[in-house]
């Protein structure tokens, strides 16, 4: 029987929630123990440039039903997996008022674990965006942390946390999140991409709970954290 990876079952854990109608509140959460690039649903012709090349890329590549730009997924990253019924609470004010609930229960995730972050409000974004841009640090369409969405996590510089996406069907919803732990080797995922240039960028617009907290970051105590909020706004 092949191995498959994380990434892989994180994949066909969610299009399985969707298969069918979602009648409560279902969630995984995911750690990595190898390193995987995991493709926007819109980014599918990227996709089947790396199958068909001749030597591949240096790592498994996944594509997602989901939107957004390239994830590069591994030990520095914790996954949540969230599936939604339709009339759920936290889906009542459509996509943007969903992420909020999210990105909130992040931002508490990680006060519990003393790493000081906020959601951007929708109102902020185009500030933040532009104040980066200042900075030499363009938007990356391409990459999910290369960009920043309304309520995704970010500290005080406005550097990206923690991502967002979702896919919506009649079935339900099926929110994800990506949380950076450590810092990823994002040469890794430019190179494999061919987007070696925007190595530096990416880097520079990222931040994750090591740097913030200057020391270790024990990956079993944000999941715990995780699930204990989960739980409390769940049921």
């Amino acid at each position: 029987m092949p191995i498959i990876s994380v990434a892989a079952e994180e994949q066909a854990w969610n299009r399985d929630q969707l298969a069918q109608p979602v009648t409560a509140p279902q969630w995984r959460l995911w750690t990595y123990d190898q390193p995987t690039i995991v493709l926007g649903c819109s980014q599918r012709a990227v996709y089947e440039r790396l199958l068909a090349t001749s030597v591949g890329p240096p790592v498994e590549v996944l594509l997602r039903e989901s939107g957004g730009g390239a994830v590069l997924t591994g030990p520095w990253m914790l996954g949540l997996s969230l599936a939604l019924p339709i009339g759920h609470p936290w889906l009542g004010q459509g996509l943007l008022e969903s992420y909020r609930h999210l990105g909130q229960l992040f931002v508490q995730v990680l006060a519990a674990q003393g790493v000081p972050a906020r959601a951007l409000p929708p109102a902020e974004l185009p500030a933040q965006q532009a104040a980066l841009i200042a900075r030499d640090l363009p938007v990356l369409d391409w990459a999910c942390f290369g960009n920043l969405s309304p309520w995704e996590v970010v500290d005080a510089q406005g550097r990206k946390l923690v991502g967002l996406a979702q896919r919506r069907r009649q079935t339900g919803v099926l929110l994800v999140a990506g949380l950076l732990l450590t810092e990823p080797p994002w040469a890794l995922l430019c190179e494999a991409l061919q987007r070696g240039e925007d190595e530096a960028v990416l880097r520079q617009r990222t931040v994750n709970c090591k740097v913030l907290v200057s020391s270790t970051v024990a990956t079993q105590a944000f999941a715990d954290t995780v699930k204990s909020k989960l739980s409390e706004v769940m049921g």
